[in-house]
């Protein structure tokens, strides 16, 4: 049997239900693509609002959420709030993950054929 390559810590019940809660956010198309739109830069909840062409109810909702989840951050100008990311973090798991997607769809490329 050969040796596993450094593994990862064990974590708590408790650690493992933050993880999952943390996993959980990206478990929105909406919420992925406000992190997308944020990621050049900052915006008003107007401006995500008219490039996701959703209701102003439905971002705040999901832009509540990622707030929440310590990925996004917001301030206040005047009238708006601005939000921006947070940790950037979110966009190597979002690559990790694609990459993973872009894997099983060449498999699946290959099975065909």
């Amino acid at each position: 049997m050969t040796q596993a390559k450094k593994s990862a810590p064990v974590l708590s019940p408790v650690e493992l239900e933050r993880l999952a809660e943390l996993f959980r956010c990206f478990a929105e198309p909406t919420r992925l693509a406000l992190l997308q739109e944020l990621k050049p830069g900052p915006h008003s909840v107007s401006e995500l609002v008219a490039a996701l062409a959703a209701t102003q109810a439905n971002v705040s909702k999901q832009l509540k959420h990622l707030h929440q989840a310590g990925l996004i951050s917001r301030t206040r100008e005047g009238t708006s709030v601005i939000y921006a990311i947070a940790e950037p973090f979110v966009f190597e798991i979002c690559a990790l993950a694609c990459n993973k997607l872009n894997r099983d769809a060449k498999r699946l490329m290959n099975l065909r054929f």
